[in-house]
């Protein structure tokens, strides 16, 4: 069941609300639905039509709309990763990271020092990431390689299980709580059981380093700013930088004060704070110094260690202190060569980011001057996103790697995909292997058009993921569904293929990965593999049984199928016209037909036996050609040796087999004997033509000799048989024809012959008012079975009344010895007893009765 609507011709403008990270630059303000009534005029299939029809809420589809397909939404409770609630939700949860990540080293190390207050908001944070870990599990995703919004359950628990679930988790637990309880439990044990202290376990607090994770989602909102080309590129890495040191050196700080703070107080004098002297002021006491005071020693010391600096008031005193000192330190030239790094980046330019934002910025503005719409600047836009994220399907990847590794890594990624393809289906495994090397991933957005109804088509698209939609659009603007484009499906191959316009719209449905390969490179590769080029074109007609569109093109398709055949004949006679064996060799080996006829019904036999060209003729015998073909004029190949003096090609041809048949041969003699071909004549009666058939006026070859005095070519034909009693439409024979012309040497030679004949045949000028319905045949003096050995040369004669004058009259004319006894056999080896079995013109042979029974 089909739909009709009015296409726009801003069709193809819809999409989904960003990427999985996010608007492309960064601001909510692209993807907000505003100006609803502007954005429904500006396009009937913008985002939120399309958000529309998923829904059900437009009134004019049919429930079998383009949505169809679509994974319905509504089935469970899912949030969008570009919900606006969501994403104020993700806002306020960055809030806590910030606050949970840098308080975190605070809690460890001033555990004993820090204000109630700041507890309170903690045990709030951990409140609000216990309400996100519950969201997570409702929050869908895009899949890492098809880029399809996933919306299963079971699929999203399992994915945030596997990656950050159980670091969340333990993030939230009350550690601190945990380890107070804990020390309680265990002094009231050492009271009541009078043992020694077993004092604090601190490695329980260890585990507050797990909220860490939470870094995360700061990271991730750096690297939308950065994305974000409102926001100066080089203030976002400098911020980021900055943070990243000052986060580096409050943690070290913290981990610092921790260390002075866990010894036994009669020891803390022996830490680096504890034996600090800073003028007058001394530090021996630094438990009852105010909280920022301590802390702001603790980040003085973690700066002056990180940099180098080495002022000497303060420095490590215990081994504890030593050892972290050495290990922050090497730390430190790791984190200043990332920094120095950074910087010089920025300076240089040229990251992936920095290209993305410059391309961005550019596009931007292209888009301002020229004025385009909201629609199609947010397809541009996402297209940009779509291309930065998915950049490891980039050629540039690849670029430096040699094309035999290349070609290995495109057949082990999409030669699965090609030859799954109904298309292709029995094609060599070549042909599937050159052409997955040629082939290049794209992802596409819902609602784009990739092609348009009558457009010229240069790409060839297979999908691997997705859907899509072909449309048909009428006169009236109304477009109809035709099919639907699911995995393992291709399309651009009619209007590749046939040759003609693209026939149907082509949009997609949802996020779509396709294998794109250009129509250059594609009928470069048919132009190699031309026999599964036929294959194509034979599954392309065969898909009409279950494809609509194929079976509406089915007459298109023909005629391009007839016009390859075509071509290919043109282009493998062409080779043997010129003699390219070789060439001519790697056609046949690679499928062509060496049958095949062009438009004249001529085969490369015909050419190569018409060219004189013995090892081409000799190729294509043993290739099992038809050796008795005939064109569309009648002409067989041996023919064609014959008329063009090659007497070795007609031998070699002869020898194999081939028979000389000529259609009405009467008129052929008698044009050739018109000329005064004498050579064509005698070369043609040597292969048993009958030099008795008739043209349309009943005259025979001989009597245009007799009437134009050719009397070499008279001789001729009466040596090969040529009757002097035949008669012509006017009741002249021969001899009448050369007392007509005067020619003496022809009369005498005729009258003669007549002598001869009558004396031979004395029965034969009695029948021959009756010959025009008598039947002929070609009797050969060899057994039927031992052609090709030594055959010789036949006598072409009347079928007499019986068997036993057949076999006299060919006896005496082939000059067989009398004393033998001769039977006659068919073709096929059986004996014939009857006159009444020979049809006209059969192939006869006599052999004696001995040579008979021992064959």
């Amino acid at each position: 069941m089909s739909f009709k609507r009015k296409l726009s011709k801003t069709d193809g403008n819809i999409g989904g609300e960003g990427g999985r990270d996010g608007p492309i630059d960064g601001g909510d303000e692209e993807y907000v639905v505003e100006e609803l009534r502007d954005r429904i005029r500006s396009s009937r299939h913008s985002r939120f039509t399309l958000m529309e029809n998923a829904l059900s809420a437009q009134p004019e589809f049919s429930s079998h709309s383009v949505i169809d397909d679509i994974k319905d939404i509504s089935h469970g409770f899912f949030i969008q990763p570009d919900n606006r609630w969501y994403k104020a939700w993700e806002k306020f949860i960055l809030i806590w990271a910030i606050y949970s990540s840098f308080f975190t080293p605070m809690e460890f190390g001033f555990f004993r020092g820090l204000p109630k207050n700041l507890f309170v908001l903690d045990i709030a944070g951990q409140l609000a990431f216990l309400v996100d870990i519950i969201l997570q599990f409702f929050v869908t995703y895009r899949d890492n390689e098809s880029y399809k919004l996933v919306q299963n359950h079971t699929s999203i628990a399992i994915r945030y299980v596997k990656s950050h679930f159980i670091f969340d988790l333990l993030g939230c637990m009350p550690w601190d709580i945990i380890y107070k309880v804990g020390y309680s439990l265990i002094s009231l044990m050492h009271n009541l059981l009078q043992s020694e202290a077993v004092g604090r376990k601190e490695e329980v607090r260890y585990l507050l380093w797990i909220r860490l994770t939470r870094v995360r989602k700061v990271t991730d909102f750096f690297q939308g700013m950065e994305k974000d080309i409102r926001i100066n590129y080089l203030f976002t890495r400098i911020v980021k930088l900055i943070t990243v040191e000052l986060y580096c050196t409050h943690t070290a700080a913290c981990i610092f004060y921790y260390l002075a703070t866990t010894l036994p107080e009669e020891k803390e004098g022996y830490t680096w704070i504890g034996s600090l002297k800073m003028g007058d002021y001394s530090y021996s006491h630094f438990r009852e110094i105010d909280f920022w005071n301590r802390y702001t020693t603790s980040l003085y010391f973690a700066i002056v260690t990180m940099a180098t600096v080495g002022y000497g008031d303060i420095h490590a005193v215990n081994f504890r202190e030593m050892i972290f000192v050495m290990i922050y330190v090497s730390f430190d030239m790791v984190l200043t060569a990332y920094l120095i790094g950074n910087m010089t980046a920025l300076i240089v330019k040229g990251s992936k980011t920095e290209r993305y934002r410059d391309k961005t910025t550019d596009i931007m503005k292209y888009m301002n001057r020229n004025k385009l719409g909201r629609d199609i600047r947010n397809q541009i836009k996402r297209h940009l996103r779509l291309q930065y994220e998915s950049s490891y399907t980039d050629d540039a990847v690849l670029q430096d790697i040699p094309i035999s590794i290349r070609a290995k890594i495109s057949q082990t990624l999409y030669k699965s995909y090609v030859e799954s393809v109904p298309l292709f289906k029995d094609c060599s495994t070549e042909f599937i292997n050159q052409l997955v090397t040629k082939v290049h991933e794209e992802f596409f957005l819902p609602g784009e058009l990739i092609l348009e109804q009558g457009n010229v088509v240069d790409q060839l698209y297979f999908v691997t993921d997705g859907l899509l939609e072909e449309i048909g659009i009428g006169a009236d603007g109304l477009e109809e569904t035709v099919s639907r484009l699911k995995p393992n499906s291709l399309f651009g191959e009619i209007s590749i293929l046939c040759n003609i316009p693209q026939p149907y719209t082509v949009r997609v449905c949802e996020l779509c990965r396709l294998l794109r390969v250009d129509k250059q490179s594609f009928l470069g590769v048919l132009e190699i593999y031309f026999h599964d080029g036929r294959k194509i074109l034979t599954n392309l007609l065969e898909l009409k049984e279950t494809n609509l569109r194929v079976k509406q093109l089915e007459s298109d398709i023909t005629f391009h199928i007839g016009e390859h055949e075509a071509e290919l004949a043109l282009r493998v006679n062409s080779t043997a016209y010129f003699g390219n064996l070789n060439q001519l060799k790697g056609l046949i080996r690679a499928g062509a037909d060496p049958n095949m006829r062009d438009f004249d019904g001529r085969s490369p036999l015909h050419l190569a036996a018409a060219r004189g060209f013995e090892d081409i003729t000799n190729f294509l015998l043993q290739e099992g050609v038809d050796i008795n073909a005939a064109d569309n004029s009648g002409s067989t190949p041996i023919l064609e040796a014959i008329k063009n003096g090659h007497d070795r090609v007609a031998s070699l041809l002869s020898r194999e087999g081939a028979v000389l048949k000529i259609d009405n041969a009467g008129s052929f003699l008698c044009s050739v004997v018109a000329r005064g071909d004498s050579d064509l004549l005698r070369r043609v009666l040597s292969y048993g033509i009958d030099p008795n058939t008739k043209d349309y006026d009943n005259r025979t070859p001989l009597h245009i000799a007799t009437s134009q005095g050719y009397y070499m070519m008279a001789k001729l034909l009466l040596d090969a048989g040529a009757s002097v009693f035949c008669k012509d439409r006017w009741g002249n024979t021969a001899v009448d024809e050369a007392r007509i012309s005067g020619n003496k040497n022809m009369i005498r030679l005729v009258e003669d012959a007549k002598a001869t004949q009558s004396s031979r045949f004395p029965d034969l000028s009695e029948e021959l008012p009756d010959r025009a319905h008598q039947k002929k045949c070609t009797v050969f003096p060899s057994h039927p079975w031992n052609l090709k050995e030594g055959r010789k040369h036949g006598l072409v004669m009347w079928v007499p009344k019986s068997i036993e004058q057949l076999i006299e009259v060919a006896s005496k004319t082939l000059e067989l010895p009398v004393s033998s006894c001769y039977c006659i056999l068919s073709e096929d080896g059986g004996k014939l007893l009857d006159v009444d079995l020979i049809s006209d013109g059969q192939l006869l042979f006599m052999i004696s009765e001995k040579t008979n029974a021992t064959s």
